[in-house]
């Protein structure tokens, strides 16, 4: 029997610094095959070459992956600044809609990093285009040397609303993430609940409130060692019940994830 369909959206790249490409991180691939137990399929994010309807049908839920350009600020109503970084409009014009419509269907969906961030902004939010630049927040960033294990290494805790989601989740009220982002959330969107904090009150975990569907979001990389990771592993297969759920045609099937 097949697996259910997880589309991963992707980001775009010059290999080489020539050749353009649609591509998704290997991690992403593996967590969605090895913990969520879904097929992944790695979307071209551009609305010359998919339109929304056409991958809410193909796909059973959709994985919003962290990515180096940022959500532009005009989606929120804001001027774009140096500080705001590079942009991708292809991938907001997909990802933004998409996420609006998986609220409305059910249909589930898990954001990460960008993915949070964009979550957010798809139900009205706004961002911070720099967080280590806010009086009293630390540097979320990625170190900028080292490893790819000390780049992902465990950085700071993240406490979680107590009897919310993620705690009744990850059976803690506070868990240990890496860090590897330098927007964050300013306002919540419409519906949204932060659920999770960083040290600094950056927030960290969130969820669209009344939604009939998986609409979990982590700021942090759960993708990296996944299948090993005691935080990661749960947030992944809990995703990959809701995706079975979904291709099983029970798409209000989210008993233990809602508020």
């Amino acid at each position: 029997m097949a697996r259910p369909v997880v589309g991963i959206i992707g980001n775009s790249y010059l290999m080489n610094n020539q050749y353009p490409a649609h591509a998704g991180g290997k991690m992403n691939s593996e967590a969605i095959a090895e913990v969520a137990g879904c097929l992944p399929l790695v979307i071209p994010s551009d609305p010359r070459l998919v339109q929304v309807a056409e991958l809410l049908e193909v796909c059973d839920g959709f994985l919003f992956t962290g990515g180096r350009p940022n959500v532009h600020p005009e989606e929120y109503g804001e001027a774009a600044t140096e500080a705001h970084g590079a942009f991708d409009r292809n991938r907001d014009a997909v990802a933004l809609p998409l996420i609006r419509a998986c609220v409305e269907r059910g249909q589930p969906f898990l954001g990460v990093c960008r993915g949070f961030q964009e979550v957010n902004v798809a139900m009205g939010g706004t961002l911070y285009p720099e967080i280590r630049d806010l009086p009293g927040r630390m540097n979320h960033r990625m170190p900028p040397d080292g490893t790819l294990e000390e780049k992902f290494a465990l950085r700071h805790a993240v406490r979680l609303t107590p009897g919310g989601v993620f705690h009744r989740l990850f059976g803690a009220e506070e868990v240990m993430t890496n860090s590897l982002h330098g927007q964050g959330v300013k306002t919540p969107g419409r519906r949204i609940v932060i659920d999770g904090w960083a040290p600094d009150d950056t927030p960290e975990a969130l969820y669209v409130e009344g939604a009939p569907g998986f609409t979990l979001a982590v700021q942090w990389h759960p993708e990296y060692n996944a299948a090993n990771d005691p935080v990661s592993r749960p947030l992944f297969a809990a995703f990959g019940a809701a995706v079975h759920a979904w291709a099983a045609g029970e798409a209000a099937a989210r008993p233990a994830l809602t508020a």
